[in-house]
């Protein structure tokens, strides 16, 4: 199950976010997004569960908590969209 989770501190970094969703079960993988330029985070990231049980879990506890001062977003990853490329 891929998660998203919004309205991140600026400074958690991809270890911090999978130790958060750690205690609800395996997680695959943890990334937060950063700026290309400045390398600084944009408040949000993504987390990819092993099992939608440990996700389904994860969201419920998670979303509306407070973590590192900010009260989190946490639902479930929507597909990525395919956008035409902008042209300058």
């Amino acid at each position: 199950m891929n998660i998203y989770v919004g309205n991140l501190s600026y400074r958690v970094d991809d270890e911090g976010l999978k130790s958060l969703f750690e205690k609800y079960g395996e997680v695959k993988s943890a990334k937060v997004i950063t700026d290309r330029e400045t390398g600084r985070s944009k408040g949000f990231g993504f987390v990819e569960m092993m099992t939608d049980v440990g996700g389904g879990q994860a969201i419920e506890e998670l979303n509306g908590s407070e973590y590192e001062g900010r009260s989190l977003r946490v639902n479930e990853a929507k597909p990525k969209e395919s956008k035409p490329r902008r042209q300058f």
